[in-house]
């Protein structure tokens, strides 16, 4: 009989959507309409002929459903997982207009790159050598990216990552019950077959900078950010406060010690992060959580559905209210707040505070810009932090540099981070290859690597 922790792993971290099986498949595939100018496709960052790979899952070809996922997006087997979908590609799905259902276009998409992997061989090879050399900073998704479509080309490519295990926050902070670890390393382990180089347990420092700038032909950041932002309050060095990535990480761990080791927490923020640290508290045995925010609910930058989810599994969401101190003698025992109001758009906070008594504090009010990176690479960087780039090849002020993912646009999806890997693969391709065949003007629009153009998409104008 399992024991209550591995109950609690198997039913509270479950995946939220499970495969389908072959014939849910085709009759969900049998559904899409196979739009001419596919508004699912504009939705999509790496723009995935989602169309056709949907069409061969009703024609019975999972494994080339798979690979036209996996041309135009070497991380579609993860982003399948935990594409925030209500928003991009199902959220464009034309069957809105009709007020029904939209396709499950992600479900699918697990479906075709399940095939590959259950195959356990990817459909593409390494490109042959072009007797040039790129580095990768950072095992990310942004980073893997740019590994997968440059070892294409024909690039040594070689990833460093400071963490033991690469995939980022694919590995370590993706919510459990979208993806776990497992699944992400098995992604890497297939895509690593391209026959990249992956060091892991690597800081790049100055010394290390410069002998990247020195013996590879170009470099390719691809880091993230940087820790947690404090909150700035009195009370956040007492044990019991850590931050919203640190819990998650030890979650996906599997940590038993984790299992109802809170009976209060309070998780203070609005995004996405957020709320998956108030879901997983929950789920892990918390028997009450609040999430508190600032501001109004018209201000969380999370998504409607994830929130949702938060209170269904009943945590608590506390808005205008804003962290004022940290009590507890020696350890954690509640958080002071201060009712807020908006006044002529500016945030004001009453005189009059309240305390919500708890035992754990979960800090997510977003991640801090790493301006070291960039620097030792001689990149210049925006008044924001983020590193400032050609935004069609992704070049940095640093001929030799390119950059993407979160330490560009600050912070986004998976699928964002897999769309800048690859559209900087073209930008080093197409700087390191005099009279390369050039891709299109904006390299996003490129579907496969061989170059073959998806043409820019127009205005809806109905399906066929």
């Amino acid at each position: 009989m399992p024991s209550r922790n591995e109950r609690v792993w198997r039913d509270n971290f479950a995946e939220l959507k499970g495969p389908l099986r072959r014939e849910e498949a085709r009759v969900e595939a049998s559904r899409c309409l196979y739009c001419y100018d596919a508004p699912c496709v504009t939705a999509c960052p790496t723009h995935i002929d989602i169309p056709r790979f949907i069409r061969q899952i009703a024609a019975a070809d999972p494994l080339g459903s798979g690979e036209t996922v996996l041309e135009a997006n070497a991380l579609g087997h993860s982003c399948a997982r935990v594409c925030p979908v209500e928003v991009l590609c199902e959220g464009a799905c034309v069957y809105h207009d009709w007020q029904e259902k939209p396709i499950q276009i992600a479900r699918l998409q697990r479906f075709g790159t399940d095939a590959v992997h259950a195959r356990g061989e990817l459909p593409f090879e390494a490109g042959p050598d072009s007797g040039k050399r790129v580095a990768v900073v950072g095992a990310g998704p942004a980073g893997v990216a740019c590994a997968a479509y440059l070892r294409r080309l024909g690039y040594a490519t070689t990833i460093f990552d400071r963490r033991p295990l690469p995939g980022g926050l694919n590995t370590f902070g993706v919510a459990e019950y979208k993806m776990d670890r497992r699944t992400s390393l098995e992604e890497l382990k297939l895509l690593f077959t391209l026959g990249a180089s992956v060091k892991t347990g690597v800081e790049v420092d100055e010394t290390l900078a410069a002998k990247l700038l020195r013996d590879f032909d170009a470099v390719f950041l691809g880091a993230g950010l940087a820790k947690t932002r404090a909150l700035g309050i009195p009370g956040e060095d007492l044990p019991g406060v850590l931050d919203a990535l640190s819990f998650i990480e030890r979650v996906k761990a599997r940590d038993a010690s984790w299992i109802g080791s809170s009976t209060a927490t309070v998780v203070i923020g609005g995004g996405n992060t957020a709320v998956d640290a108030a879901t997983q508290s929950r789920r892990a045995g918390a028997q009450a959580v609040t999430l508190a925010y600032r501001r109004g609910p018209d201000a969380m930058s999370a998504y409607d559905f994830e929130v949702a989810l938060a209170r269904a599994d009943g945590a608590r969401v506390l808005l205008n209210a804003a962290p004022k101190r940290i009590l507890g003698r020696g350890k954690v025992e509640g958080v002071e707040f201060a009712r807020t109001r908006t006044a002529r758009g500016k945030l004001v906070e009453e005189r009059a505070t309240f305390t919500v008594p708890c035992d754990r504090v979960i800090k997510a009010i977003g991640q801090e810009k790493d301006r070291s990176l960039p620097a030792l690479f001689g990149a210049a960087t925006n008044p924001d932090g983020t590193i400032r780039v050609d935004p069609r090849t992704l070049r940095t002020s640093a001929p030799k540099v390119f950059a993407g993912g979160d330490a560009v646009n600050g912070g986004k999806e998976v699928v964002n981070a897999a769309a800048d890997g690859k559209r900087a693969a073209w930008g080093i391709h197409l700087a390191l290859v005099p009279g390369a065949r050039p891709g299109p003007e904006d390299a996003y629009w490129v579907s496969t690597i061989d170059g073959r153009v998806v043409a820019p998409v127009q205005e809806r104008t109905g399906a066929r």
